[in-house]
């Protein structure tokens, strides 16, 4: 891997915009094509680019397994969490009218969360899976 200098380079400049396009998928899902589940897999292949790039090593430095493997359940608690607060406030589950002082802050927060806890198990779901076939040849 070392006298792969373009693919390092050319990784180096790539990554960030990868995680800004990410970033703008998910908060351009409201609107049009896109939302957690793209934006997730999208952050996931970032991790995925690194580690073929840079090897195994470099990408548990960015994001250690024990970390991803927390993220999974976060996202899906931050998902039915959103939905719980409508209950316990007299709502539906996920019924996001509730979650500020009018009904349409309340659907936009409530959106936002959803995608939010969507992007997070996604990208760590998929990292994982990446992991967790990476490593069986170790």
């Amino acid at each position: 891997m070392s006298l792969d200098l373009i693919l390092r380079v050319g990784t180096k400049l790539i990554l960030p915009f990868i995680l800004l396009f990410a970033l703008y998928v998910q908060f351009h899902g409201d609107y049009g094509p896109g939302g957690g589940f793209q934006a997730g897999v999208i952050a996931a292949s970032a991790i995925i680019l690194l580690s073929i790039t840079f090897g195994l090593e470099a990408a548990h430095r960015i994001a250690p397994q024990s970390l991803v493997e927390r993220m999974i359940p976060l996202g899906v608690l931050i998902y039915a969490g959103t939905g719980v607060a409508g209950l316990l406030m007299g709502k539906n589950y996920l019924d996001y009218s509730v979650l500020a002082h009018d009904a349409v802050h309340g659907h936009e927060l409530g959106i936002f969360l959803v995608e939010a806890g969507v992007l997070i198990t996604v990208a760590s779901t998929m990292t994982a899976l990446f992991y967790a076939f990476a490593e069986r040849g170790r």
